[in-house]
């Protein structure tokens, strides 16, 4: 009986690598979660096998590429609409210049003159604006959200627009099906019944697109009347204002916009909420004319698996060779992909002042941990790391040479560069680069910088902890 038992277990072990084939071909493009599934298969039997077909197998493709499909329908039926009448930009900077045609070819969206962009680093204050501008609403409000609390914050902005849906307002609200997984019906139901649309974004309500968890829709927007928009990387809830004590103070940078850019903005959305619900926003009510209303140049960036490309990690890339005098990343998440430590190793050798803003306490620690393998490399090339003392940092802003700023909701991880479908903002123009390089130097004096030689001195297993979960992350 006992070698029965002995000789399914190996049979059904041996059964369980001929997944390995499969991981192969399905991440062609991405060896680190290739070896990291892999190893997880080989070593951790039938456990690493289970999470590797829950987590692992790639139905992302197949649901993004239904949503590529979508966002060519809806291109299609707004070939015509106003939001293709953005104000042309012209750019002196060569660097700005050729960053401009990348994002262009890249996501199809052009970058516009016109635009007033104010950089926000107060949580409390985003909010604030955020209600303020929601309370002037008279046609429509949209927002879309990865997290959303049903806390006290969460539920004074959903009575805040129950109160202008039942003024004739049209609201539309689109939140993601992992990160806002405990929005219940209890919280839900008294927006459905002021007349607000509810949607969830990914997965869907399916049994079948339950198992494609891996893909999140990471976006933060708001769009009012069409006219002015939020984007950046805060979500709603007590914590990201600082009123969890368990958290405390948290950092955060997030935008608001006015002028053409906002109607990038709107797209994004549209193109969101058709993918959900199958509703085409096309009426020209939806998309008013691009009105010049400030002199920032400004591009919206959305990325996601449905592209050809992995836009952020190509746009990353991109910059960071780009760069000729300084270089600023804050990233509340760096779990960077080997061809980005490389981008910014080689940045730092070829005498660019690379400076790196992280957390030093997280949400997830365990993120904060995985980071740590790829400091040695960086710091030995001659990158400044900073860990955040003052709380946990969400700040996802990047700037080049003091003239080119991006920000937005995508970290400097692998799931925000291969597997979320985010979006930010770049700027063009030494005002707001140098804007966030002074906000950045605040931040620096709430931070901890990482010493190389100190930092070798850490233990074995710290070491070990580190080069663990940075090897596995990519797949979580």
């Amino acid at each position: 009986m006992n070698s029965l038992w002995v000789t399914l277990i190996v049979e059904g072990y041996l059964v369980t690598l001929l997944l390995v084939p499969l991981v192969i071909l399905q991440r062609r493009r991405q060896s680190v979660a290739t070896v990291a599934w892999i190893m997880a298969i080989v070593m951790i039997p039938y456990l690493g096998s289970l999470l590797f077909l829950v987590f692992g197998i790639n139905r992302v493709q197949r649901r993004a590429s239904l949503k590529k499909l979508a966002r060519r329908e809806l291109d299609a039926l707004l070939a015509s609409s106003p939001r293709n009448q953005l104000l042309p930009a012209e750019e002196d900077n060569v660097t700005a210049r050729r960053l401009m045609q990348l994002i262009d070819r890249v996501t199809g969206f052009h970058a516009s003159y016109g635009n007033t962009v104010e950089i926000v680093a107060d949580t409390n204050r985003t909010l604030g604006l955020i209600e303020r501008e929601i309370g002037t609403a008279r046609e429509s409000i949209h927002l879309e959200y990865y997290i959303w609390r049903e806390d006290h914050t969460g539920q004074r902005l959903r009575d805040l627009l129950i109160a202008k849906a039942r003024e004739g307002v049209r609201v539309r609200f689109l939140f993601d099906g992992i990160g806002s997984l405990f929005l219940g019906r209890r919280f839900l139901q008294p927006m459905r019944d002021a007349g607000i649309e509810v949607a969830s974004a990914l997965p869907g309500s399916s049994l079948r697109e339950r198992w494609s968890i891996n893909l999140r829709n990471h976006r933060k927007i708001v769009v009012v009347d069409g006219v002015v928009g939020f984007t950046g990387g805060m979500n709603i809830g007590d914590e990201y204002i600082g009123r969890d004590p368990r958290l405390g103070f948290w950092r955060d940078t997030h935008l608001r916009l006015r002028g053409p850019a906002v109607s990038q903005l709107q797209q994004v959305f549209a193109e969101d909420w058709y993918f959900a619900t199958g509703e085409a926003l096309t009426q020209p009510e939806w998309h008013p004319p691009a009105i010049e209303s400030g002199d920032v140049v400004a591009q919206v960036v959305p990325g996601g698996p449905d592209g050809d490309l992995d836009t952020f990690q190509t746009l990353f890339f991109a910059t960071l060779n780009e760069a000729q005098q300084r270089i600023t990343l804050a990233t509340s998440y760096f779990i960077p992909t080997p061809a980005l430590a490389t981008a910014l190793e080689t940045a730092a050798l070829r005498g660019v002042q690379v400076r790196l803003l992280v957390p030093g306490v997280a949400d997830h620690q365990w993120m904060v941990i995985a980071g740590r393998a790829w400091y040695e490399m960086l710091l030995q090339a001659g990158v400044q790391i900073y860990e955040y003392q003052k709380g946990p940092l969400h700040s996802k802003t990047l700037t080049i040479d003091g003239a080119w700023s991006l920000v937005g909701s995508p970290n400097f991880d692998s799931r925000s560069l291969l597997l979320n479908f985010e979006v930010a903002v770049a700027i063009y123009g030494p005002r707001p680069a140098r804007e966030l390089e002074e906000q950045f130097a605040d931040d620096l004096r709430d931070a901890r910088r990482i010493d190389l030689a100190r930092f070798r001195e850490r233990g074995r297993w710290q070491i070990l902890c580190e080069q663990t979960l940075s090897l596995f992350a990519p797949v979580l």
